[in-house]
């Protein structure tokens, strides 16, 4: 019997054994990467850039799109690595700080998103307590806590699923090291902590999915007090997606780490894996800025003043030569 300690790598899955599906699935995860990188990127870019924008709820925002960011950059790159030259192997360490990254930055995203909510229902249902329940601390307060409990998280359940005995090979059936991956390597009942600690991180994330459904749920039933036609669409047309993006994140993720074996399948569990680690760095910049005309306006602004700066710059060096 071997256990953790002399395992030094770890097999990830391979999409398929054709080297130009393998390039195929490289560049289709390249693309998917670029558009999260691109898109969160110009929302940090922006929210950091324009002064109007410093409110609680671009700052959070901001913090989102920074998680978002970390996430998508510990699970892609490495999968196009091994697809590009043909290869499954990530070694002992990797594989505990990619599960450590990933955990980290998807509790804390959960958690902020709870955060975000509350922000949202104070804004719209008590406009004139706003200032005071959200100053400037509280709500670096809160985007800490955000990041702190998401990292004792990580810690806790990366230290807790490392320490199992492995022998039942190392072999793992997903793009990216998943806890419930590993745990069906373990041969002892020790497993069975981390499976207990699972079902109370995902109690806890039911009950930040509860208070954000509650909070949205206030939300419209304010929205339709409003007799503007055109502010309820505005209200609705954003809390809508976003909400339907936050109910697939958590729906999936507890669907994957709860799931019985018996329906357990390559194909199942890459489909789920890939709704909760990738759609949401890719679709909610989309949500926030082609939605939000605050932001957009401030975004051609800088689209604006960048390329200002560079025909400024262009006709001086010609005028130089």
């Amino acid at each position: 019997m071997s256990n953790s300690s002399s395992i030094t790598q770890f097999l990830l899955l391979l999409f398929t054994d054709t080297w130009e599906l393998q390039l195929l699935h490289f560049w289709l995860f390249l693309g998917i990467y670029l558009a999260a990188l691109l898109g969160n990127g110009l929302i940090i870019t922006t929210i950091a850039w324009d002064q109007h924008l410093h409110t609680p709820m671009y700052f959070f925002l901001l913090n989102l799109a920074l998680l978002h960011l970390g996430c998508i950059s510990t699970t892609l790159p490495k999968s196009m690595d091994n697809s590009l030259w043909d290869t499954r192997v990530i070694s002992y360490m990797r594989c505990a700080a990619q599960l450590f990254l990933y955990v980290f930055f998807i509790s804390a995203e959960l958690y902020l998103l709870t955060v975000m909510s509350y922000d949202c229902c104070v804004a719209i249902c008590k406009p004139l307590h706003y200032g005071t329940l959200l100053g400037s601390r509280a709500c670096v307060h809160m985007a800490a806590a955000a990041w702190a409990t998401g990292f004792l998280n990580a810690l806790l359940h990366t230290a807790n699923t490392f320490s199992l005995l492995l022998c039942k090979g190392n072999a793992l059936d997903q793009f990216f090291c998943e806890i419930p991956q590993i745990l069906k390597l373990s041969c002892s009942h020790s497993y069975l902590r981390e499976v207990v600690l699972i079902v109370v991180s995902l109690l806890v994330a039911f009950g930040c999915f509860v208070f954000i459904v509650v909070s949205y749920v206030q939300i419209f039933m304010a929205v339709l007090r409003i007799p503007s036609e055109q502010g309820q669409h505005k209200a609705f047309s954003t809390c809508l997606p976003h909400l339907a993006v936050v109910s697939l994140y958590i729906s999936t993720v507890m669907f994957a780490h709860l799931k019985p074996p018996s329906i357990s399948f390559p194909s199942l569990d890459l489909l789920v894996a890939v709704l909760y680690s990738l759609v949401p760095p890719v679709v909610n910049p989309l949500i926030y800025s082609m939605r939000n005309q605050e932001l957009k306006g401030a975004l051609w602004k800088l689209m604006t003043g960048w390329f200002s700066v560079a025909t400024n710059c262009l006709s001086a060096s010609t005028q130089e030569i």
